[in-house]
């Protein structure tokens, strides 16, 4: 070789190096995120922001706007101790390794090797018997060999780079899966405590009600020995009282299930906090809420579409990685080391210095029909993300539409229904009045305690249904979580 040609031939080889560090060079698509068609604002945000200590819903900590010590420290406790939150923070380190095994497919890979080795040579083979006829023949041999060796896939058309890009996006869907893990613990959480709030409240004014239901029951048959009430009023009241009685194990048995729950979120074995819990406590107070960006913003404040959207991502660099099978793949390689047979001694003498340069190609010429395969497979996992990515988009507008929807409407009930604690308090007050003076005898005032024993639990339910549509909202809207995934 004239020294021309071997300096075209370096400067060729050089032109392979440099394309297979160009990420330019990489076959298939490139991304490009989804463009969506989203409405301005969403169709019910009128109905929230009331006041100038209304809470943001993109506020990080919502929980704490509710003003209860003790359910914020169950959420964090469950963001801390949650196993489905362990289990996605454990997939992220899965994903991790796959982004850090893809990064290293693209540098150079060495290995150090080494053997010494004793043989004895048989007489009775062949080469034995030549050997033996040799003078000087010694059966015992010894072998040493020490070597240093490296290899590097020149990737001239972008398949492992797309294979990286697939890893990165997937790791960057598992971080982005951690934050939708803690939205959906925290919110679970808070709902749990509420509910269980709520139905102690509730429990409490049951068995209130079977206690004056007893009482009228008790005045009604004294009425009804003495003639003075008919059997009809008296059976009335006893099927009344029995299906009073019958709600109290209902809501004891609903309560037991929800605290199992809720210990269950903190990561702990149902009965753990039921001593902490057993205190009847107020129902935190759903806060106001103002709305914060448009229904665009989802796609950057939702975790779960920030992972639909990576794991889109990830499916288009696998069509690139498939599509690089088409194209021969080029290796480099290289070793030097040392051996003898002498002895030890020698092994890293001059003479026993060896060295080896390799240029590799492989190149599948007859499995086009696999590789066909492989993309339309990509292809088609591409489109059913695609389709998904925007399907949870649109979900995701529904959960905020519903949401504030829910919101506004049970507060409007709220309201309403605490108007009519008011009148039947005021009611009841006149009762007692009228029958400190004798103008109304003491059946009116019990149905005047039961009246108003059922309207508090109306009131009840719907704090309750408030609080959890606060919650809700919250979490349609992403609960404060701002993108901020690994871009390398």
């Amino acid at each position: 070789m004239n020294r021309s040609t071997a300096v075209l031939a370096k400067r060729h080889l050089a032109l392979l190096i440099a394309a297979s560090l160009s990420a330019g060079c990489a076959v298939g698509p490139d991304y490009v995120r989804p463009g969506m068609v989203m409405p301005e604002r969403y169709n019910n945000a009128g109905a929230l922001g009331r006041g100038e200590t209304s809470t943001r819903a993109d506020s990080t900590e919502w929980w704490a706007h509710f003003g209860d010590p003790l359910l914020s420290r169950y959420v964090l406790r469950a963001l801390d101790q949650n196993l489905d939150l362990a289990q996605a923070s454990a997939r992220v380190v899965q994903a991790q390794a796959g982004l850090g095994a893809a990064n290293a497919a693209l540098l150079p890979s060495g290995n150090v090797s080494g053997q010494a080795a004793r043989a004895y040579q048989s007489v009775e083979t062949s080469l034995g018997q030549v050997l033996n006829s040799t003078p000087g023949f010694d059966r015992y041999g010894n072998a040493y060999q020490v070597d240093i060796g490296a290899s590097w896939e020149l990737d001239l058309f972008g398949g492992l780079q797309r294979s990286r890009e697939a890893a990165l996006a997937e790791y960057q869907a598992s971080e982005a899966g951690v934050a939708a893990t803690r939205l959906v613990v925290a919110a679970h959480t808070a709902d749990a405590y509420i509910r269980i709030r709520g139905l102690q409240t509730r429990l409490d004014l049951a068995r209130r009600k079977v206690q004056t239901q007893q009482e009228l029951v008790e005045t009604i048959q004294l009425l009804y020995s003495k003639g003075l009430a008919a059997e009809r009023q008296l059976h009335q009241a006893e099927g009344g009282l029995a299906q009073m009685q019958s709600v109290v194990p209902a809501l004891e048995a609903e309560l037991d299930t929800v605290m199992n729950a809720l210990d269950v979120m903190l990561g702990s074995s149902p009965g753990t906090h039921r001593a902490e819990l057993v205190k009847v406590s107020a129902i935190p107070v759903a806060p106001r809420i103002d709305m914060a960006g448009s229904p665009a913003d989802l796609l950057r404040r939702r975790p779960d579409l920030i992972v639909a959207e990576r794991r889109l991502a990830a499916s288009n660099a696998r069509i690139g990685a498939a599509m690089a099978d088409y194209y021969p793949k080029f290796s480099l390689g290289g070793l030097v080391g040392s051996a003898t047979t002498v002895s030890a001694g020698n092994l890293f003498s001059s003479g026993a210095s060896q060295a080896a340069g390799m240029l590799g190609l492989r190149w599948c010429l007859f499995d086009f029909g696999r590789i066909n395969a492989q993309i339309s497979q990509a292809k088609g996992q591409e489109a059913e993300l695609l389709a998904a990515y925007r399907l949870a988009v649109l979900r995701a507008t529904e959960d905020v539409e519903n949401a504030l929807t829910a919101f506004s409407k049970h507060d409007e009930q709220r309201v309403v229904i605490a108007r009519g604690v008011d009148s039947l308090r005021r009611a009841r007050s006149a009762s007692w009045q009228a029958y400190q003076k004798g103008i109304v005898n003491r059946i009116e005032l019990l149905q005047a305690d039961l009246d108003l024993l059922g309207i508090s639990d109306t009131s009840v339910q719907f704090q309750v249904e408030s609080a959890r549509a606060a919650i809700a909202v919250f979490k349609s809207l992403g609960g404060g979580f701002q993108a901020n995934v690994t871009q390398n």
